[in-house]
């Protein structure tokens, strides 16, 4: 059996407690917060039937490892998903539904790892790629912002970055990565078809390799002052224009 991880904070544990009730082993919650959404949160926890424990402040911070616990957490174990991307492409083939990925170059951050994930979630997209090194890995904090979006969206962290985007390629999945030097803007490209949208952190930017395996650049029009813009606001940008090209 996989080892329990620690969620924390409503919705993180909230979409667990909708999704997957039986995958909870115990859920925390700080006596001391009596409003309307914790009654709420506690009434539906209990109605599943999951083991609730009285737990203070410093203690869900010794549990959760962050001050943002707003008074809830869970210990939970894993849940069974698609176990790898090739995985992934060959159920969505086989379905006849067309690949929407977002793919995520030199992201450290577990805030904007978080965000990014809360953006593909509500976007549609069916997975988020990422380089095992210089990557956020899933934890509580990355749980936490994604508000139950780590819970619903597959992360790939690969070894190889280049070559994987290089096999989306051999199926077909067209790469197309965001660079503020690019010719054409994001409104300019074809995303219809299988889609792999790359984006590198802010600043840096992708990286040389990886952005010499894209089949097309493209950018985010900034008629401002300001002349990037956040890596999850960005990917919502891009994967929305997606969806609308696709008619939602």
């Amino acid at each position: 059996m996989s080892t329990p991880k620690v969620l924390f904070g409503f919705h993180a544990v909230g979409v667990r407690l909708k999704t997957a009730p039986a995958s909870i082993i115990e859920v925390y919650a700080d006596p001391t917060r009596r409003d309307a959404r914790m009654k709420q949160f506690l009434s539906r926890a209990a109605e599943a039937g999951v083991r609730i424990i009285e737990a203070d402040g410093p203690r869900l911070i010794k549990l959760t490892g962050s001050a943002g616990h707003q008074g809830v957490a869970a210990r939970v174990q894993a849940l069974d998903g698609v176990r790898t991307l090739d995985e992934l492409l060959d159920d969505l083939q086989e379905q006849g539904t067309v690949p929407l990925l977002l793919v995520l170059d030199g992201v450290t951050d577990p805030h904007n790892l978080g965000a990014c994930l809360r953006v593909a979630d509500g976007a549609g997209a069916h997975a988020v790629i990422a380089p095992k090194d210089h990557a956020a890995g899933i934890n509580a904090t990355v749980a936490k912002v994604a508000s139950g979006a780590a819970e619903t969206v597959p992360y790939f962290m690969v070894t190889n970055l280049a070559r994987t985007l290089n096999e989306l390629k051999e199926r077909s999945i067209w790469v197309t990565g965001t660079a503020g030097d690019a010719e054409r803007t994001l409104y300019d490209a074809d995303f219809k078809g299988p889609t792999a949208l790359v984006l590198g952190a802010e600043g840096a930017g992708m990286r040389q390799l990886t952005r010499k395996m894209c089949d097309q650049l493209v950018r985010i029009p900034m008629l401002g002052a300001v002349e990037s813009l956040n890596v999850s606001v960005a990917s919502g940008v891009c994967l929305y224009e997606a969806r609308r090209q696709r008619g939602i």
